[in-house]
């Protein structure tokens, strides 16, 4: 229904042609716009109900396990059944921060969730067969851990803002009881956030959907082929400005590889996409500070650069 919606406004109301860039563009920012903010408003105010019966405490004692490990493992894994895109799993990584689960945990479920789950992986199974779908996900559940290690090492707490320890200091103080105030506590909280980051989410859409009108499949395949030594590197470099989810990124894939593009090159290109995407980051800014946003996105980038040459020495 929001695709058909977008589809009226951008080439029946505007009259725009669905093989023009301008409107390419904008039909991606009237789709992305009004499916991000449905699912933000879902997520967010699901997540709120749900935090209303799991006290800060108990999400905290789950995830923080007194060996860091397990904690950055249980996230990941948990990324792996929510799949969300990476803007969509920002509401979660900030109920996680608030519930004062510990950074690097937290992060390393902002990276699997929108990396890695059962769609990308039957998808890819279906597409280019168990090897390279099974390869994909365990270095991308590696990949998550890893870097939400790296990150907790690095004890970058003191870049999240401050609102966000000044709610998680305040999470305690009234605790809904009824179930009529724990959805009154839920409207409350998701109104609040949305209309702190709208604006963030607005600018970030925005961006994407220039990109994906404007810059052709073509590019990506000139300045990444397979006769490119740096070709993982400028994928990446290519995909983080882009945005997209997981299942949206396969098709694309697909594309790239029947053009000739390596396929470790390609999924470094789709993790970039998928992982740390610049629409992200706009969101992302509103609750961290851009040292942590820096080297989160510097970490995460070097680990699929990584994977990228190292797929492509196996495959």
């Amino acid at each position: 229904m929001l695709k058909e919606f977008a589809d009226y406004i951008t080439y029946a109301l505007l009259k725009l042609e669905p093989t023009s860039h301008l409107g390419d563009a904008l039909n991606f920012f009237i789709y992305d716009t009004l499916k991000i903010f449905l699912l933000l408003s879902t997520i967010v105010y699901g997540v709120a109900v749900i935090r209303a019966y799991f006290p800060p405490e108990k999400t905290k004692r789950i995830l923080s396990h007194k060996r860091e490990f397990i904690g950055n493992t249980m996230a990941a894994l948990l990324g792996i059944v929510t799949p969300f895109c990476s803007c969509s799993a920002v509401p979660l990584f900030i109920g996680f921060v608030e519930a004062g689960v510990p950074l690097g945990v937290t992060f390393s479920f902002l990276i699997s969730s929108p990396m890695v789950n059962e769609i990308a992986l039957i998808m890819l199974w279906g597409l280019f067969g168990w090897k390279i779908a099974l390869i994909y996900t365990g270095t991308g559940v590696v990949l998550a851990i890893v870097s939400g290690i790296v990150i907790g090492k690095l004890k970058m707490e003191k870049y999240v803002q401050d609102y966000v320890w000044e709610i998680k200091a305040g999470a305690g103080d009234i605790v809904p009881t009824s179930f009529r105030e724990k959805l009154v506590y839920a409207r409350d909280y998701t109104a609040e956030l949305l209309k702190r980051i709208w604006p963030y989410v607005i600018i970030g859409i925005a961006v994407g959907g220039i990109v994906h009108g404007y810059i052709p499949t073509d590019f990506v395949v000139k300045y990444a082929g397979r006769d490119n030594p740096f070709a993982v590197l400028v994928a990446v470099l290519i995909g983080i400005p882009l945005y997209s989810n997981a299942a949206g990124m396969i098709p694309v894939v697909q594309a790239l590889v029947g053009k000739g593009m390596a396929m470790g090159t390609v999924l470094a290109f789709m993790m970039s996409v998928t992982a740390i995407s610049f629409p992200e980051a706009v969101i992302l800014k509103n609750v961290l500070k851009m040292r942590l946003i820096y080297t989160f996105f510097g970490i995460v980038a070097v680990g699929i650069i990584i994977v990228g040459y190292l797929f492509n020495f196996i495959l």
